[in-house]
């Protein structure tokens, strides 16, 4: 075959073979850096008209607004990039979408063969570069000129084949590595040609459960009354199929249900008639004097919450039951007694039809022990001004249809201590796969990038916002007047409080807090953000600020300064006064 669209150049016939491909398999969005040698690849998705493109000058940050559009989205968003540690500035994004399931599409351009390992300029060791970080990873065939038309029926088939598996049972990122040689431009003007035949169609169904599945759990659950449901972190926004489903699985079982923030249970219409629980650390870190459940059946990836887990590490005695269907493990202190890799909402749906329990008295208790902790907290809060203050007043302050994309350390661990279900779509993300403080600031760009017409409010500490600056420019270039930034400045790396290292003063400051002093009012003028700093606990100044963000156009970043020492002082204080209520349950 000729290669017409790039004239006689056969990188551009090889692109456009690669992005046809990717386009006929569903991509609809690609996050690029600029650089040289991706010049083919780059042409190639400009000139696509099915595929938006988002630039970012920073790789970094270019990786991780992919991964927050592919949160958001649920579908794969490529990143394209040149060669060198380019490719490198992408790991961090590529190990959080792997350990997070989130489905990424890594195109790095590359020098060719004779050039590796030669000594030759901005050339490294490229090929299968994030090693076990990613699903798959694939050296592209060098392109040639009259290439038989199975070179090019491979491209098209190497498209289908990692769109597909970067969106399969397992979700996660796919690298392809292009080696191109020079020229990368084309020869006159740039006449894409895309028509180069079709690729092939590659569809997956789902892991139904067997009736043997079914009547053990049906079983397991009508001989216990005693049982929880843990909902872990879900990648991404969880279908409404299955937020239902185990709504209903609750309901049904009258098993209570300990939802995570990012779970998708703990904000919907659903908390209204499913016996929905988001109070759980306030009566489970003071001990275990109370009944324990005989069956939890867990769902998602490890909970969020520290001392939820290390129950259910303790409890020797619990059936556990894990359902995943992407057939990740998450089990750290080995307790899970049966894992079903089966599709968890038909699951879910097939075992509530048979189970119809009310509540128990048990049931009861704890969800009386969970409504205590939800008054005593919404009591203690009115009273005193801390960082949990601010972050609930912006939780009660977003629409319904809101997006929320939690920071790592404080912000998401507030969030899962001290957020009540409540009845709005509130839509929850955060980066919990590594759980890095890299990239945040991105990451919620691309979420807001994904639905730009629904607000989205990220919720970021100070050293986090620090980390990812850079990741502003993309508010203002990729006009995201949907984001509110609501940054905790509480002086430092706030959570190395909660450490016994804390108390040694003499290096704590030093080594582990590490303030930085900085003024972030100018770097909101610098990359076009409006910017406002609440003082003096304001609360109503703080409500009008979120309120005004919240209902207009512009990116707006609002700081709050409390004093890190006082906030940990203050949530010490308010989860003692919690410790009574979990002897309360029985």
């Amino acid at each position: 075959m000729s290669a017409e669209g790039g004239g006689p150049n056969p990188n551009f016939t090889f692109s456009e073979a690669m992005v046809s491909g990717l386009a006929e398999a569903g991509l609809e969005a690609v996050c690029i850096a600029p650089g040289s040698r991706s010049t083919p690849l780059a042409l190639a998705f400009d000139a696509h008209p099915c595929i938006e493109c988002f630039i970012h000058l920073d790789e970094r940050c270019a990786s991780f607004f992919a991964l927050g559009m592919a949160q958001a989205s649920g579908r794969p968003v490529a990143l394209v990039c040149t060669s060198g540690t380019a490719a490198l500035e992408f790991h961090a994004a590529v190990v959080e979408a792997m350990m997070a399931g989130v489905p990424m599409l890594v195109l790095t351009a590359d020098r060719p063969p004779e050039l590796r390992h030669s000594g030759a300029n901005q050339t490294i060791d490229q090929v299968k570069m994030y090693g076990d970080h990613v699903l798959w990873a694939v050296d592209a065939a060098l392109p040639e000129s009259n290439a038989p038309e199975v070179a090019l029926r491979n491209l098209r088939t190497l498209a289908a084949r990692s769109y597909a598996a970067a969106d399969g049972l397992r979700k996660g990122p796919v690298h392809v590595n292009f080696p191109f040689r020079k020229p990368l431009e084309p020869e006159g003007p740039y006449r894409p040609r895309f028509d180069q035949g079709q690729s092939s169609s590659i569809g997956r169904g789902v892991l139904v459960p067997t009736s043997e599945q079914v009547e053990e759990l049906v079983a397991l659950v009508s001989a216990h009354e005693r049982g929880w449901i843990v909902c872990g972190p879900w990648p991404g926004r969880p279908p409404c199929r299955l937020v239902e489903a185990i709504a209903e699985l609750g309901l049904s079982a009258g098993y209570p249900v300990f939802a995570d923030p990012l779970s998708g249970l703990r904000f919907g219409p659903h908390t209204g008639w499913s016996p929905i629980i988001g109070s759980y650390e306030g009566f489970l870190q003071h001990g275990t004097g109370f009944h324990a459940p005989e069956v939890v059946i867990r769902f998602g990836a490890m909970p969020t919450s520290k001392y939820l887990s290390e129950y259910l590490a303790r409890a020797e005695r619990i059936y556990q039951v894990h359902v995943r269907s992407d057939g990740v493990w998450a089990d750290d202190s080995h307790r899970v007694s049966c894992y079903l890799q089966v599709d968890e909402a038909e699951l879910c749906r097939q075992v509530a039809k048979r189970c119809r329990r009310e509540i128990g008295s048990w049931g009861v208790s704890v969800l009386a022990a969970d409504e205590r902790c939800r008054h005593r907290q919404d009591r203690f809060l009115r009273g005193n001004w801390f960082d949990v203050s601010a972050v609930a007043a912006a939780i009660s302050a977003l629409p319904d249809g809101g997006s929320l994309f939690l920071g790592n350390s404080l912000p998401v661990r507030h969030v899962d201590q001290f957020a009540r279900p409540d009845s709005r779509r509130i839509h929850v993300y955060g980066n919990r796969g590594a759980s890095g403080i890299d990239g945040v600031v991105s990451s919620a760009l691309g979420v807001a990038a994904a639905d730009p017409g629904r607000p989205m409010l990220l919720i970021v500490g100070d050293v986090s916002f620090y980390h990812d600056m850079n990741g502003l420019l993309a508010a203002h270039r990729h006009g995201l007047g949907n984001v509110t930034i609501l940054l905790l400045n509480n002086g430092g790396g706030g959570v190395f409080r909660r450490l016994p290292v804390a108390e040694d003063t003499a290096r704590f400051e030093a080594l582990f807090l590490t303030p930085s002093g900085l003024d972030f009012a100018p770097a909101a003028a610098m990359y076009g953000l409006d910017y406002g700093c609440i003082h003096d606990q304001d609360r109503v100044a703080l409500k009008e600020a979120l309120c005004a963000s919240f209902h207009g156009d512009r990116p707006t970043i609002i700081e709050v300064r409390t004093d890190g020492a006082k906030d940990e002082r203050l949530r010490r204080e308010l989860i003692h006064s919690l410790i009574e209520i979990q002897e309360d349950i029985s």
